[in-house]
């Protein structure tokens, strides 16, 4: 803040389909001293968050931890599997998608895309009938973004294994749950993925600047014969030092601290309970979208994420503009459109550390907002959210 700005009571709404807001007992754990980390106390830290970990990928392998975002973690994954000119089949179901279609690129492989209208999720079918014609067995893996943080499409995981294993074919399974870990259900092993990447400013409530991989056994054997170059990425650099609880480069210890807490406190409420809380509230924001009389983003009822939902602004109307006024009148950040939903579109993220009061107030603002910003909507919609939360306590 300047010298200009005057201070604003109250706190900031992050209605932005994260970084989500860090609860108080996560910044507490942080505030800790820098210890050494090739120590004992941190070697204690290092193993007991590698174990935790594994039960919220809900995977008894491997997870690989990196001082990074999950854009490093998607490279972390590609880098250690494939050689450059590999094939690997990708679904574009928004704009996160297209962009790790993009490293897929610049790392020099050779990427099957299955386009869409973004509006909907990975569609097994189509995923079945590629693998299929793929006789000579070229494609090494199949990439998919389990929650699209873009469109708010949260895509079934377990049917995108089901159509590799329906046509016989033994690519690789590898998803993106950068925003769905910790949201929305998910189950590395049981779903048979092979390479789980995720971050941790989403569902785990932590500043960015912690990346994953949870891989399977079958992703081990295959980086071993992948001659990408790589060293700060390397799995294999990686296992003998986490098996003592350590890191073959420095580690972002603080953060670990936080990871620590923040998977505690995920147990302590109970993953179910998480996820039905996020079902829950997402629900009620599809009710205040429906009540205002707009579409959302996504247009399967199966596939809405339970970690934010994408609103559709009507046609004339600028989303960035109407964000804009949110923002200075009401303290709210919303998501912008991205891609093709540019200034089309806008996002309202309800994860992480939030409540049903939490909601609502998220609800009023935008719904303020977009009066005064002279979009034409049917009035109602935070009582209708109101009245779904209430009914379904």
């Amino acid at each position: 803040m300047n010298g200009n700005e005057r201070r604003r009571a109250g706190r900031h709404f992050l209605q932005i389909p994260g970084p989500s807001p860090v609860p108080e007992a996560i910044l507490r754990a942080m505030d800790m001293p820098v210890i050494d980390h090739r120590g004992p106390q941190f070697q204690k830290l290092g193993l007991r968050v590698l174990a935790k970990l594994r039960g919220i990928f809900k995977t008894e392998g491997h997870v690989f931890i990196y001082p990074t975002s999950g854009t490093g973690a998607w490279e972390a994954a590609l880098a250690n599997l494939f050689s450059p000119g590999d094939q690997i089949l990708m679904f574009e179901t928004g704009h996160f998608a297209v962009l790790w279609k993009k490293m897929a690129d610049r790392l020099r492989l050779d990427v099957a895309l299955l386009d869409s209208d973004w509006r909907g999720g990975v569609d097994a079918a189509r995923v079945e009938t590629r693998l299929r014609e793929d006789s000579a067995r070229r494609i090494k893996a199949v990439c998919v973004v389990h929650n699209e943080t873009s469109t708010g499409v949260t895509s079934r995981i377990d049917e995108a294994r089901k159509a590799i294993d329906a046509a016989g074919h033994p690519a690789l399974l590898l998803v993106d749950t950068v925003s769905g870990l910790a949201c929305a259900d998910y189950r590395h092993d049981e779903w048979g993925v092979d390479v789980s990447v995720s971050g941790s400013q989403k569902g785990l409530m932590l500043p960015p600047g912690l990346g994953f991989n949870a891989v399977s056994d079958k992703a081990l054997s295959y980086a071993r014969k992948a001659d990408t170059i790589k060293a700060f990425w390397s799995w294999e650099e990686m296992i003998p030092h986490n098996a003592r609880g350590f890191f073959p480069s420095t580690p972002a210890t603080n953060l670990l601290y936080g990871l620590d807490a923040a998977i505690d406190l995920l147990n302590e409420e109970g993953l179910d309970h998480v996820f039905a809380r996020h079902l829950r509230h997402a629900e009620a924001t599809r009710h205040a979208v429906a009540a205002w009389g707009f579409e959302t983003v996504c247009r399967d009822p199966r596939l809405h994420s339970p970690v934010l939902t994408g609103v559709m602004m009507p046609e004339g109307h600028d989303a960035d503009l109407f964000r804009q006024l949110a923002l200075e009148r009401f303290d709210i950040s919303l998501g912008m459109g991205l891609g093709r939903l540019a200034g089309k579109a806008f996002r309202i993220g309800h994860l992480g550390d939030i409540n049903d009061l939490t909601l609502l107030g998220a609800l009023a603002g935008v719904e303020m907002a977009l009066n005064l910003a002279g979009t034409p909507l049917q009035a109602g919609g935070v009582a209708a959210a109101m009245q779904y939360l209430a009914a379904s306590s």
